[in-house]
């Protein structure tokens, strides 16, 4: 098993994990009236079976074994404070994720994806609640409506034409024989046509001669991506809060150091936008900062807080969503 299929595969049970035990503790009751959970190993104090798990690789063959140890389709494995149930059979699961879907279509709580978020405070990232709701509706109604596609159709056909400007230059390279990084391509393109829909610009910096990325757009790519490779990657610190600030396997640090290269080039433009329109230098809404910014409440006061701003135009503008 792949070790990143593993991690999808851990990721994607972690979702649904503290859900279905709620589901489970409701409808899985004795007589006795005593609430009980699925048979699994019998967890250390703390740390579960946390040393188990990381001892016995790949994971995936250790939890088939403790399964069938166990003789069951449903299990329940302890790492740290959290329990995470495993599930074998096409039945159960089907009643977890399509029965029972809206009881587990909330998204799992972690330290990367709560930084990352400032604490919660965009969509794509949230657990299921009343911000949530509030960021899902400002962001299918003004940022991803069929109004604001039309509006923004000049800045998509510009960011069109500099990709093939630079591919065709790429091409140019060693007398015609030029080879093109279609990574790069794509990825640099992606984040200009993003950075251009909500920062109305292309690059940070000067950019390069013939249509690709500047240092600063290097650089502010690399971090998004390591952001994401990190997003739900496995951390003890998951398992066992108390042991956050540590940054035992490192991954904090990570996570911290691409969080601030991200954010010393769009906070910047954010802060500086937000008090033009306060002191009202700009008055025409030219990107969907600019509708970020100009959303009123009830009252006529800013619908969103500059942290809520700077959460959103930084899931938006990374490979998160």
């Amino acid at each position: 098993m792949e070790p990143l299929t593993f991690w999808y595969s851990l990721v994607l049970t972690l979702l649904v994990t503290p859900l279905i035990i709620k589901f489970l503790i409701k409808h899985n009751t004795h007589k006795s009236g005593k609430l009980t959970l699925p048979p699994g190993p019998k967890p250390w104090p703390i740390v579960g079976s946390l040393p188990e798990m990381i001892a016995n690789r790949p994971t995936l063959k250790w939890i088939q074994k403790v399964m069938s140890e166990l003789n069951t389709e449903i299990a329940c494995i302890r790492l740290g404070n959290v329990h995470v149930i495993l599930v074998s059979s096409p039945e159960i699961a089907r009643e977890i994720l399509k029965k029972q879907d809206f009881v587990f279509a909330s998204r799992p709580i972690t330290w990367s994806t709560e930084y990352l978020t400032g604490g919660y405070l965009s969509a794509a990232l949230t657990p299921y609640g009343e911000q949530w709701m509030k960021m899902k509706k400002i962001i299918i109604n003004e940022l991803v409506s069929t109004v604001r596609y039309k509006w923004l159709q000049g800045k998509r056909v510009e960011e069109a034409d500099n990709l093939v400007r630079f591919v065709y230059n790429q091409c140019l390279k060693g007398g015609g024989k030029g080879l093109v990084d279609v990574r790069v391509a794509t990825q640099h393109y992606a984040a200009n046509i993003i950075r251009r829909l909500f920062l109305n610009l292309r690059y940070f910096g000067k950019g390069s001669g013939d249509g690709g990325p500047g240092l600063e757009e290097v650089e502010y790519v690399d971090s998004l991506f390591t952001m994401l490779q990190y997003l739900y990657a496995f951390s003890v610190t998951d398992f066992v809060p108390c042991l956050r600030g540590y940054n035992l396997d490192g991954r904090e640090r990570i996570v911290k150091n691409a969080y601030k290269t991200a954010k010393k080039y769009h906070d910047p433009i954010i802060e500086n936008r937000i008090q033009e329109w306060k002191n009202g230098k700009k008055t025409d809404k030219e990107d969907l900062l600019d509708i970020l910014i100009s959303l009123k409440d009830a009252d006529n006061n800013a619908l969103l807080t500059e942290q809520e701003i700077k959460s959103i135009i930084l899931v938006c503008i990374s490979p998160f969503s």
